[in-house]
C-alpha cells in the first residue's frame, strides 16, 4: 500500500470515477452494471440521497474482490467495485503521530461531524483528536492542524453550530466548548459546584441535545465503575443521578431517591436528541440498560432477557434503536423511550437465522435524524472470524456482512441500503472494528478499517488502522 500509482493506473482511476458518476445518474441500471446484482426499485436518480438512497437494496451475498480496493495514501479515492460508492482515504501513517493507527470514535453514537458536513474529527493512539476540514463536493479532507489533547473521553460536535465542538476537560472536569475556527476553549459549566466529585473522578461520554441546550457527561474513576450521570441545562442549571446510591438531585426537576432498587456502575451513557432521556449501559449486574427520564426520578430497566436490549444501539429524539438479538443480528427493534415494551421490528422479512458460528456484530449511528425519528440509521458490520494477513479478504456468508449500510426507520418499508465493503478484518484489537459515524445530513459515513492488513504496521508491529469516508447515495 506504500507504492505510488503510475500514470496509467491514475488514468484508470479517473475513468472509473467518471463512470461511477455516470452510472449513478442511470439509477438502478447503472449500479447493476457495477455490482452484477439485480436491484429492487429505487427512487429516480435525481433523488439519490437521504432519506431515499439509490444504493442496492437486495439480500444477495456479495463477496469481496480478490484484492482490496487500492487507496495508496491519504487523499486518494476510488469506487467500491461491488457497490459503486466512492470511498476516500482520510489518514495514513505520514499523518499519524509516530506512524501509529488512526481511528473514528470508540462509539458510533458520538456526533463526530459538524452540522454543515464541512469538518469532522478523528482520534490517534496517543489520546489526541484531530479536526479535519472536509469538502463534500470534491470528497476531500485535510487536517486543520489542531490536535486536541486536554479532553478526557471523546468530544461531540454541536448539531446546530458548525464551528463548535464539546468536551470535558481532563484536569478540571469542566464542560467546555472549542471553536474550530478560532481554536479557543470556553468553559460552559463546572460540575464540581453542583455534584460531589471524588479526587479520582473524571468526565467522559459527553453528549448534547439537538438544540444545544442540554449536556450530559458521565463521572467516576473508570469505565464500568463510573456512578454519576451529570446534566447541565443552559436555562435551568445542573442536575444529576447517582447510579450507586439511587439519589437524584440538582437545581431543577424532581429530587430524591429512585423507587426502583437499581444500583450499578456504568459502562457508558448517552443523552437523547430531545435531551429528555439518558440511556445507561450498566457495567455488570444489571443485565441491560437503564433509562432515566431526566426531569423526574423515574428509572426503567430494559433488561436483555425481558425486553431485548442487547447489542449496540442508537438514540433518536425519543426512540431507541437496537437489535433484538433473537432471530438475526440485524433484527432491529424501534421503541419509544417512555414505553420500552412497545417494540416494532423494522426489517421484515429477514433471511434465515445464521448459525452460532455465522453470527456477526454491528455498530449503529443515527446522527442524521429528524425530530420524528424517521430518517435512516447507518451502520457497519463485522465478523469475529475474519481471516488475518495482508490482502486476505474478509468472510462473507450472507447479506450485509462486513459492509456499510443504512436502514429505513419510518415504518413505510423494511429497506436496507448497501453502500460499500469495510475491508476490515476487525481482528487487530477493538480499534480495528469498523465503527462508523454518519454525517448530520446523511450523505457520508466515516469509518475505521485495517484494510485487510494492507496499511503497514506500527512501532509495536501491529497492523495499523486508518479512517475512511464513503459517500452515501
Amino acid at each position: 500500500m506504500t507504492k505510488r500509482w503510475s500514470s496509467k493506473r491514475l488514468r484508470i482511476l479517473q475513468i472509473a470515477l467518471g463512470a461511477a458518476a455516470a452510472l449513478c445518474l442511470c439509477g438502478n441500471i447503472g449500479i447493476s452494471r457495477i455490482t452484477g446484482l439485480q436491484q429492487q426499485p429505487n427512487p429516480p436518480a435525481t433523488n439519490c440521497g437521504p432519506p431515499h438512497y439509490c444504493a442496492s437494496t437486495d439480500q444477495k451475498i456479495v463477496p469481496y474482490p480478490a484484492t482490496p480496493l487500492e487507496l495508496p495514501s491519504a487523499g486518494s479515492s476510488a469506487v467500491d467495485p461491488a457497490f459503486g460508492s466512492r470511498v476516500l482515504r482520510v489518514t495514513d501513517a505520514s499523518l499519524a503521530p509516530r506512524g501509529g493507527p488512526m481511528h473514528t470514535p470508540a462509539s458510533s453514537e458520538q456526533n463526530a461531524w459538524n452540522s454543515s458536513t464541512t469538518a469532522f474529527y478523528v482520534g490517534d493512539d496517543g489520546g489526541g483528536y484531530w479536526v479535519y476540514s472536509f469538502d463534500p463536493g470534491a470528497l476531500r479532507a485535510e487536517p486543520s492542524g489542531a490536535r486536541l489533547t486536554s479532553w478526557r473521553g471523546e468530544p461531540e460536535f454541536s448539531y446546530s453550530q458548525p464551528n463548535v465542538l464539546y468536551g470535558v476537560d481532563g484536569r478540571s472536569s469542566k464542560l467546555q466548548e472549542y471553536d474550530i475556527a478560532t481554536h479557543k476553549f470556553t468553559a460552559i459549566d463546572d460540575p464540581s459546584k453542583c455534584a460531589r466529585l471524588e479526587p479520582d473522578d473524571h468526565g467522559s461520554d459527553v453528549s448534547v441535545s439537538a438544540d444545544d441546550n442540554r449536556f450530559m457527561a458521565v463521572f467516576g474513576p473508570e469505565q464500568d465503575r463510573n456512578t454519576l450521570v451529570y446534566i447541565y441545562d443552559r436555562k435551568q442549571g445542573c442536575r444529576w443521578y447517582n447510579t450507586e446510591t439511587g439519589e437524584v438531585g440538582g437545581q431543577w426537576g424532581l429530587a430524591g431517591t429512585i423507587t426502583a432498587p437499581y444500583r450499578f456502575g456504568m459502562h457508558n451513557a448517552r443523552l437523547s436528541k430531545s435531551g429528555d432521556f439518558v440511556v445507561i449501559t450498566s457495567g455488570g449486574g444489571l443485565g441491560g440498560s437503564a433509562i432515566w427520564e431526566v426531569a423526574t426520578s423515574k428509572v426503567t430497566v430494559c433488561a436483555n432477557a425481558a425486553m431485548r436490549c442487547g447489542g449496540h444501539r442508537a438514540l433518536g429524539y425519543a426512540h431507541l434503536l437496537n437489535s433484538a438479538d433473537s432471530r438475526h443480528p440485524l433484527d432491529f427493534v424501534y421503541r419509544p423511550l417512555d414505553d420500552l415494551e412497545a417494540m416494532k421490528h423494522i426489517v421484515t422479512p429477514l433471511p434465515p437465522q445464521p448459525s452460532a458460528s455465522d453470527w456477526f456484530d454491528y455498530h449503529l449511528s443515527w446522527n442524521y435524524i429528524d425530530n420524528q425519528d424517521t430518517t435512516p440509521a447507518c451502520f457497519s458490520t463485522y465478523r469475529s472470524d475474519n481471516p488475518v494477513g495482508p490482502g486476505v479478504a474478509p468472510t462473507v456468508k450472507g447479506p450485509w456482512e462486513n459492509e456499510i449500510d443504512c436502514v429505513e426507520t419510518d415504518g413505510l418499508a423494511s429497506t436496507i441500503w448497501r453502500f460499500a465493503h469495510t475491508y476490515s478484518t476487525a481482528r487487530n484489537g477493538f480499534w480495528s472494528s469498523p465503527r462508523g459515524n454518519v454525517s448530520d445530513d446523511g450523505r457520508f459515513y466515516m469509518f475505521t478499517s485495517d484494510w485487510e492488513d494492507e496499511l503497514g504496521q506500527d512501532r509495536n508491529q501491529h497492523y495499523r488502522t486508518d479512517v475512511f469516508v464513503v459517500q452515501l447515495r
